[in-house]
C-alpha cells in the first residue's frame, strides 16, 4: 500500500501548510503553528491557551461537539473538522453551525477522507481549506476539476452562484 503525502488545497489551488499537528501540549514548546485535537485543547492550562491563541487550531472529530470551542471561537485562526469516512456527515453541520450561527470567519479545513465527490459541498457549507490524501482527488484537483452538482435543494453558508440554482425554487417568467 502506497502513502500518498496530504496535500492543502483552497479555491486557489494548492497551498503550502504552515500548520502541523499535534498530539499533546508538549507540541507547543516547538515554535508554530499547531492543531490540537480537542480533548488536549480542552485540557490546556487556561494561561497557555490563552498566551498561545494566535497558533493554536483545533481538530473536532464527529462525535465531538462545538461547546468547548465557542468561548474561544472569536480568537482560534483555525478549527479542523474530520471526516474519518466518506459517509460520516457530521462535519458538514459542524462547518455549517460555525459559519452561520456562531459567525466564525476563521479558517475551517476538512481533514481525513475527503473525496472529490465532496468537495463543492464542503465549499457550499463554509470550508475554507481541505487537507486532501486521497490520489484520486489530489490528481483531479491538479488537473482543475472539481466535481459537483449545479442545483442545490437546500440554502447553504454559501450563496449559490446563480439564480435559479436551486431545484425546487421557481424562476419568475
Amino acid at each position: 500500500m502506497s502513502t500518498t503525502e496530504t496535500r492543502l488545497w483552497t479555491e486557489q489551488g494548492f497551498q503550502d501548510d504552515a500548520w502541523r499537528r499535534g498530539e499533546d501540549a508538549s507540541a507547543l514548546e516547538e515554535a508554530g503553528k499547531v492543531i490540537l485535537p480537542l480533548a488536549v485543547f480542552s485540557a490546556l492550562d487556561p494561561a497557555l491557551r490563552e498566551r498561545e491563541m494566535a497558533r493554536i487550531g483545533v481538530e473536532v472529530l464527529p462525535g465531538e461537539t462545538l461547546d468547548a470551542l465557542l468561548p474561544s471561537l472569536a480568537r482560534l485562526p483555525l478549527v479542523a473538522l474530520a471526516f474519518p469516512a466518506f459517509n460520516d456527515g457530521r462535519s458538514y453541520s459542524k462547518a455549517e453551525l460555525l459559519r452561520t450561527r456562531h459567525g466564525y470567519r476563521g479558517e475551517i479545513r476538512a481533514t481525513g477522507n475527503v473525496l472529490i465527490d465532496q468537495v463543492a459541498h464542503m465549499l457550499r457549507v463554509g470550508f475554507s481549506s481541505l487537507a486532501i490524501a486521497n490520489p484520486r482527488t489530489l490528481a483531479q484537483l491538479e488537473a482543475g476539476k472539481e466535481a459537483g452538482v449545479p442545483l442545490y435543494y437546500q440554502p447553504a453558508a454559501r450563496a449559490a452562484a446563480a439564480p435559479g440554482s436551486y431545484a425546487w425554487r421557481r424562476i419568475p417568467a
